[in-house]
Formats: structure tokens, sequence, C-alpha cells
């Protein structure tokens, strides 16, 4: 999904918005609620105050009522009193029996006492008789309450701060942790260690996070081939170099001791003709192997093409016979012609270089709905299946022997070294072209020699 990570913050968020102001608002009403009744201890007191009051009445009178309620008064700051309570009916009225059992001239010492009205409330205690009531004014020491600023300021203020905190670090951590991991990645990564990877940790996300790790991990493989090819690119070539180098050293010692100096000279033109050829077929292979170039885009007919370097190809393999099945005309367009001639060359001698004298090499070019084929089959010994991909490889020789030291036919024709099939496809993959190798059977059923088969867009 596209922008996976903004819907799971947006998820996130939202909920986490709804839980905090749901929180709030509960534990405000429900502290509220806890902290507006009177403790059980001052519930007693004042039940026992009223029953003191209806004892003294009973046993001493108004007046020694009356000086305990002065000394009441003053003992606890506040209001108190004792009222009697006759309901006069007028106009014929009658009166329900259940009215004098709940009539009430103050509240109930188990009433809610609301926390936000300044004046204290009258609490009353009924009197045996339900005619005579204890009325007093709640003095402020058993007011509720006491800690309900504080409370109140804990939860509209340190309540959000601590849900936003938790939903800030649930954030930090599905962000970080992904991060945190590619970021040991990438300094594994630098460190050296080339296969290091994110795919198995991130792959499970499926986010943005998970897109760049795919990301990171294509170009951890891109740049991990690219060294890897580098350094045995670069151990192929010192390895390759020795051999010229070597003779060269040997051609310079004849010349100095005036053995046979005009054989001499002539390896020497042919080793600096051979390592020149050598290095630069390498230098172009890195370069498209690592920079990706942009080949020069044009518009010609592949016929004419292959008809140029069929030409050139009879002339350097006289003895060989190369059949072309071509179409009248393929016009091609956005298409390098240096790259793809080379390819076709390189393609196109190596099979003659493999096929036997007097045998044939077929070069076919078709159309088709996505472009245009081209089949190149010699007649030679084939290449076992298992080294179809490899003979794309720099350097890399099916049969060591078949290239080595047969001098005369390598100057005749060329250095051998195993870099026009991995050149080739480095030119055909340049040009959004594709190239693959198989062996054609006769009908016996035994390799009858290789075909290389290049597709490439109209």
């Amino acid at each position: 999904m596209k922008y996976t990570l903004f819907w799971r913050f947006c998820m996130i968020i939202g909920f986490g918005t709804v839980l905090l102001f749901w929180a709030i608002d509960w534990l405000t009403n429900h502290t509220e609620v806890k902290m507006s009744f009177i403790s059980q201890a001052h519930q007693q007191e004042l039940l026992d105050y009223g029953q003191t009051a209806d004892t003294i009445l009973k046993e001493k009178g108004e007046n020694a009522l009356a000086q305990w309620l002065e000394t009441l008064q003053q003992k606890e700051k506040t209001w108190a009193a004792v009222v009697h309570t006759d309901i006069a009916l007028l106009a014929n009225s009658t009166m329900d029996a259940s009215f004098y059992d709940r009539f009430q001239m103050g509240r109930s010492v188990d009433w809610k006492v609301h926390l936000y009205f300044e004046e204290n409330p009258v609490m009353e205690i009924p009197f045996a008789d339900k005619n005579t009531h204890f009325l007093i004014r709640l003095p402020e020491r058993m007011r509720p309450g006491n800690w309900f600023e504080f409370t109140h300021v804990i939860l509209q203020i340190a309540l959000p701060f601590i849900l936003l905190c938790l939903l800030s670090y649930v954030l930090y951590r599905h962000i970080m942790e992904p991060l945190r991991k590619l970021e040991n990645v990438t300094v594994a990564f630098s460190n050296g260690n080339l296969k290091v990877r994110t795919n198995v940790s991130l792959a499970t996300r499926r986010d943005e996070l998970t897109r760049l790790a795919i990301t990171f991990d294509n170009m951890a493989e891109r740049i991990s081939q690219l060294i890897d090819n580098q350094r045995q690119l670069l151990a192929d070539l010192s390895h390759e170099l020795r051999t010229p180098l070597t003779r060269i050293d040997m051609a310079v010692d004849f010349l100095t001791q005036k053995i046979n100096p005009e054989h001499a000279i002539q390896r020497l033109r042919y080793e600096a003709a051979t390592m020149r050829t050598l290095v630069e077929d390498t230098l172009t292979l890195v370069w498209l192997s690592t920079e990706s170039p942009t080949l020069k885009s044009e518009d010609f007919d592949l016929v004419e093409l292959v008809e140029v370097i069929c030409e050139d190809a009879r002339f350097e393999y006289p003895s060989k016979k190369l059949k072309r099945v071509l179409p009248d005309s393929a016009p091609i367009t956005q298409t390098s012609q240096l790259a793809l001639g080379q390819a076709i060359e390189n393609i196109l001698r190596n099979g003659l270089r493999y096929t036997p004298e007097n045998a044939e090499v077929e070069l076919t070019l078709s159309a088709n709905h996505k472009g245009y084929q081209i089949t190149i089959k010699d007649s030679g010994p084939g290449v076992p299946e298992n080294m179809l991909d490899d003979i794309f490889k720099p350097f890399f020789r099916v049969d060591k022997a078949r290239t080595s030291p047969s001098s005369l036919e390598r100057t005749k024709h060329s250095t051998g070294f195993g870099l026009g099939l991995a050149l080739a496809r480095r030119q055909i993959t340049a040009i959004g072209g594709h190239i693959q190798a198989k062996n054609h059977v006769d009908l016996s059923g035994a390799i009858a020699g290789l075909q290389i088969i290049i597709s490439l867009p109209s």
C-alpha cells in the first residue's frame, strides 16, 4: 500500500488522541466522584453529634442542649441547630405517608458533596422521633476533596503529558528500530561485510521503510557484485598480463644477445598489440559494467550492419563458410550502432574461431512481435550445459587448451582472452536487449555446435 507509514501514523495518533481524551474524562469524573463523599470517620462523627443532641434533649432538656450546641459551634467553628418540623396542610390537602419518611431539611451524611461550591452544605441527622432534626454546616475539616485542585492539575497536565510521551515513544520505536537496523547494516557494509542485507529483519513491515530496505539491498547487491567483479577482473587481468610480459622480457633478451632479432621484433610487436587489445577490451568492459552508460542512439537498417560485419568475417576467415538468412530490411530505432556492431562481430568471430575448416556458421535475422532476433549458429564442439551462462563471464574459457598458444592462429585472428562474449553481453544489455547461449543438436541428438541468440527491441 502506498503511504503505509502515513496511514499507520494516522491510526496510532488518532487512536492515541481519542484514548487520551477518554482517559482524562473518565479519570477526572471518577476521581471527582470518589473525592466528593465525606469520609467514613467524619460521617460517623456527624452521626454521633446527632445522637448526642437527641440524648441531651431527652434527658437534660433544651437548656442543656443549647449549651452543648454553643460549645459544638465554637469547637467546629461552624453553625449548628436542632429544629422541629411540623408540616401544616392547607386547603384540605392530603400528603402521602412516604413523604414524611423522605423529608429532609439538609443533606444526609452519605450524600455527594459538590466540590465546586464554595459554601459548605448543611448536614442533617434526624432524631429518633423523625420530627426533630440536628442540623450542622459541614465543618471545614470534614469537607471532602482537599486534594482536588492538586489532583485536577495532575489529570489535566501531568496525565496528558505522560500519555503523549508514551505515544511519542511508540512512534519513536516504530521508526527508529528499523532505522537503527538499517544503520547497523550500513556500518557493517561500509566496514567490508559485502554480504550483509536488511531483508531478513525488515521484510515483514511492508511500509516505506521496507521499500527503503529493499532499495538498500538492491544497491548493496549491485555494489558487492561490482566490487567482486572488479576484484576478479583485476586478478584475471594481472594473470593474463604475465604471459605477454614474460614474452616481452624474452624478446628483449634475444635482441640484447642478437639472437634472431627479426623474430624478436615481430614478437615484441605482437605482444604489445596483444596487451593493447587486452587493456582496451578490459577498460571497455569495466566502463560498461560500472558506469551503466547511456549510449548514442541512432536509427539504421540492421540488415546493412549485419552484411558489413559478415563481409569482414568472410575476409578474415576465408576457409570457413558463412551462411546468412536475412530479410530485405530491418529498420531499428534508438539503438547504438557501434555497440551492437561490436557485439555481433565478437559473437560471429567466436563462432568462426571454433568452427572447423570448411564447416559452416549460420547467421539468421528475423522479426517478431517484440523486435528482432539474431541467431548465430556455429559448427564447433559446443559448450557443456552447466557452462552456458559462464561463457559470458570475463576471461572465462571452456577449455583453456583451445585458446593457449597457437601463436600463429592467435596472431591471425584473435587474442583469445575470453573477453569477446563478456563484452557482447554488456553491450547488448546496454541497448536494452537480451542475449543467451544454448547448444544445438543434429539428427542423431549429438551436439552440433553452439548458438547465440540476441533479442533486440525494435
